[in-house]
């Protein structure tokens, strides 16, 4: 064989066993990954599992507050630091609470008594249990069992130093049975269509707030007539009148007290309370002409009001009609030595007695009011110091530290409560089951505050704020004049950019000749 013929055979013959060996190597490859899949899929391979960190407590547990109103700010006090509380007439003080509590004493014995969601709840039962057997006559022993039963808590309306008081009273009127051309001007009663939700329409207590609305048919419902649209006659005729007035400013007036004594020719009265009111809110009129440069500020009264209203029918007219809100009034069965029955439903007591934001306070509750008030004269200032007792409420006494002090019925007593806007010292008495100092030393104590050194190692941040601060500068200082770094914002990756990939161009494929065998 010739030279060349060998080494072609040898060429091709490593070729062969080269190819040979690849198709070999590529086999077991493929083969090796297949079992590696095959194991996968058949035997999980877990990594050691760590035992879960148990949930850390927070330090401080979700614990009720001790005692919370909605809106206030108020100070646990001493007794000896309470301005004035030994120069009152606590006995006085004493019969007041006494009555609320037979009130109180009789909703705790009914079968289900009602929740009480405010902060003093049914706290008050406690001292009215303690007050039940004692017939207190000396004013000491009425002291000393206020200071047993009761803590003092400096109040008031949150941001405010102090609270605000007005005052109210019975006006005495006179009036007549039927129409006549004097006496004209209706006294209505509860109209039967009269709808509030959650009540029947026959229900003794009404809310104060919220919508009224006019039933018309079993299920059609509309906002009530407005004080307007009443004066007009909307109601009229219908048999819903009590009584006749002569002057639409004595209605609009015992409206605004909510109470009022009617005296007729014959010598008979006849006692009004309110029942429920059309469901707009109360405006003041005495506002109204402040705002209008009728009356300076300083100036405004009850007895004001009157004089410009007499002086000007027309303008009375149009200025009672901005307050929409109007009140329908029930009879009640009280003589004429007996005090205007309050929302406790007890007769309240003349100087002793208070309305207060019934959403907030419970009826019974003392309330310590001490300031200087014009009662002797209308640029007097006469000190008040004087325990009063919640028993009443109203529309327009809204807040933790307001109060309107019922002063009696007739003109003198109108005198006083129509010149009283002014503020006063608010000390509400709680009772010792509630006793904030004590029940908020039952709460945990925080952590100790972190030394300098620590808290500038572990700078804290705001974890309400939703960005964070800028780094600081290398060498920056603060007032103290001291280097504190801080550590920058950590970047967020940067997203990958989507890149299609670019499809490769198809090589051409070559038609090989067959080997011939």
């Amino acid at each position: 064989m010739a030279p060349e013929a060998r080494i072609k055979i040898l060429l091709k013959t490593s070729a062969t066993a080269l190819c040979a060996g690849v198709v070999v190597l590529s086999s077991f490859s493929l083969g090796a990954e297949a079992a590696r899949r095959h194991y996968r899929n058949h035997h999980h391979h877990h990594p050691p599992q760590l035992p879960a960190a148990p949930l850390r407590a927070l330090p401080y547990p979700q614990l009720p507050l001790p005692f919370e109103i909605p809106g206030a700010q108020y100070l646990p006090l001493a007794w000896a630091d309470v301005k004035g509380w030994s120069d009152d007439d606590h006995l006085a003080a004493y019969k007041t609470f006494r009555a609320s509590c037979r009130s109180i004493n009789a909703q705790n014995g009914a079968a289900e008594p009602k929740a009480e969601p405010k902060a003093l709840g049914g706290s008050l039962s406690e001292p009215c249990r303690a007050a039940k057997p004692l017939e207190i006559t000396d004013d000491a022993k009425a002291k000393t069992f206020f200071e047993e039963n009761f803590a003092p808590l400096r109040i008031s309306r949150l941001g405010e130093p102090d609270g605000f008081v007005t005052g109210y009273y019975e006006p005495v009127l006179e009036g007549s049975r039927t129409q006549t051309e004097i006496y004209n001007v209706p006294v209505y009663r509860r109209p039967s269509n009269l709808f509030v939700r959650g009540y029947k329409q026959d229900s003794v207590s009404l809310p104060n707030k919220g919508p009224v609305y006019r039933k018309i048919g079993r299920r059609k419902l509309v906002p009530y007539y407005d004080r307007g649209e009443i004066e007009d006659g909307k109601i009229a005729g219908r048999g819903l009148e009590i009584a006749w007035l002569k002057d639409p400013t004595d209605l609009l007036f015992a409206q605004i007290q909510g109470s009022a004594r009617i005296k007729f020719d014959d010598g008979s009265s006849v006692r009004l309370n309110y029942d429920a009111y059309n469901g707009y809110p109360y405006t003041a009129v005495g506002r109204i002409l402040i705002e209008r440069g009728i009356i300076p500020k300083e100036e405004m009264s009850m007895h004001k009001i009157r004089e410009w209203m007499a002086q000007n029918p027309d303008g009375a007219k149009e200025l009672r009609r901005q307050n929409r809100a109007y009140i329908f009034f029930r009879e009640v069965n009280l003589s004429d030595k007996d005090e205007a029955v309050g929302a406790q439903g007890i007769p309240l007591t003349a100087g002793r007695s208070i309305a207060v934001d019934k959403s907030l306070h419970v009826y019974g509750t003392p309330f310590f009011i001490e300031g200087e008030l014009p009662i002797e004269s209308e640029r007097a200032k006469t000190p008040f110091h004087r325990l009063m007792i919640a028993q009443d409420t109203g529309s327009a006494i809204i807040g933790p530290a307001r109060a309107d002090l019922f002063f009696g019925a007739g003109q003198d007593a109108g005198r006083v409560s129509g010149r009283l806007r002014h503020p006063m010292h608010f000390v509400m008495l709680v009772p010792k089951g509630l006793d904030p100092s004590v029940r908020a030393a039952r709460l945990p104590v925080p952590d100790p505050r972190p030394t300098e050194k620590i808290a500038k190692l572990f700078p804290q941040t705001d974890p309400s704020k939703g960005m964070t601060k800028p780094a600081a500068t290398a060498g920056s200082t603060d007032n103290k004049n001291e280097t504190i770094a801080t550590a920058g914002p950590v970047p967020l990756p940067v997203p990958r950019p989507a890149i299609e990939p670019a499809s490769e161009p198809r090589r051409p494929v070559k038609n090989r000749p067959h080997r011939q065998q």
